[in-house]
């Protein structure tokens, strides 16, 4: 019987660098997967969701819930958006782009639910207010909002609150707006901070009286209302039709048409995927934006007063994507779906489900870690 010789050549053991290197690989792997698929975590630079979410706060949101999306744009450094960390390198090429596609989700997109998004942008706004976003869809920059109307709802605003298909929508516990509160004395700043009021200042043109604007939640100004030396309070509500501010003109930025403001708003109806519009005057204003942009058609354009498809005006329209109304809790300080428009399906990021941390950037050393906020639910 013949032998059969074994191969006992012990293995060549890796290097110490090799080892490294394999560690690192496999870790960025694994953090790049995890945060395709399952969570990511951002963090809130700006007061537009306060006092439901503040600066500072980080977040972990769920892919899951609405369903992942596949990747578009291949060409990237791992772990990186927009830009390589702490320069203005841009940490991509869109030089490949792949077709985009959502992996089944265990829910859908809410109304009230919390989302971050990529910020679409759009094409009609000036440049200085925002302009369209020229990013890659899935590059473009995040945004945290709430979905106050999701597809085919019919939304109003009237006098700062919403309505959805002509009922009042609930709002959140904590959402903001300005006020004016006349008081009879100098207010001192802490008695603002015991209401969670970190944004007060007081008219100083008046001579005769003394008031102070603040941005807070209706529970905070209506305890203010019960202190001895508070005569009233009043919330800053621009009138309908009027569309005097100019500072912040609101989608579809056509006021002959559509005469809205921040707190007077609608109705509109918002797109939903296999809905079919005739194209009139007022909805190629509203739409206009979605069909040449947003839907999909490469060969569509807006050309006097007329949308063309492939050189030919179109007379209606059906939408191919599902889209969302956002707005910011502080509903007078965020730059939202009242001022750029309808956010499409296919820019959905995912849902923000819980704060893992909340740091006090003016906290003392102490007081800087904001120690109730952790682990809680976002809501």
């Amino acid at each position: 019987m013949a032998e059969v010789q074994t191969n006992t050549k012990p293995k060549k053991k890796k290097s110490a660098i090799r080892e490294w290197w394999d560690s690192v690989l496999f870790a960025v792997v694994a953090a790049t997967l995890i945060r395709w698929m399952f969570l990511e975590a951002y963090t809130i630079p700006t007061a537009s969701m306060e006092k439901s979410l503040l600066i500072n706060d980080f977040l972990f949101v769920s892919k899951l819930h609405y369903g992942s999306r596949t990747p578009k744009t291949i060409l990237q450094v791992p772990l990186t958006h927009q830009k390589i960390w702490f320069t203005d390198i841009p940490s991509y090429s869109d030089l490949i782009q792949l077709p985009q596609f959502r992996l089944p989700g265990f829910t859908s997109v809410k109304n009230n639910d919390v989302v971050v998004f990529n910020y679409p942008g759009c094409p009609e706004r000036p440049d200085e207010f925002g302009g369209f976003d020229k990013y890659p869809v899935d590059l473009r920059t995040n945004y945290i909002k709430r979905c106050v109307g999701i597809a085919g709802d019919v939304l109003e605003v009237r006098d700062g609150q919403v309505f959805i298909n002509g009922k009042m929508s609930d709002n959140p516990e904590k959402m903001q707006m300005e006020y004016a509160i006349e008081t009879n004395t100098q207010v001192n700043e802490k008695i603002f901070k015991k209401y969670e009021i970190t944004e007060f200042e007081q008219d100083m043109r008046m001579t005769d009286k003394t008031i102070y604007y603040v941005t807070a939640s209706a529970k905070a100004v209506n305890e203010m209302k019960g202190l001895d030396f508070v005569k009233s309070v009043t919330p800053m509500i621009m009138a309908k039709g009027d569309t005097t501010d100019t500072r912040f003109p609101t989608f579809p930025h056509n006021t002959r048409l559509f005469p809205f403001n921040r707190d007077n708003y609608g109705p509109i109806t918002i797109p939903k995927k296999g809905m079919t519009v005739t194209l009139d005057e007022k909805n190629i204003a509203l739409y206009k934006g979605i069909i040449t942009t947003f839907d999909g058609n490469e060969n569509a354009k807006y050309e006097n007063g007329r949308i063309l498809i492939d050189g030919k005006p179109i007379t209606s329209y059906t939408f191919k994507q599902d889209y969302f109304f956002m707005m910011g809790d502080n509903r007078h300080g965020s730059d939202d779906s009242r001022f750029w428009g309808f956010v499409p399906e296919d820019h959905i990021v995912g849902k923000a489900v819980f704060i893992w941390m909340s740091i006090d950037s003016e906290g003392s050393f102490l007081n800087k870690i904001r120690w109730s906020r952790l682990f809680s639910i976002i809501r």
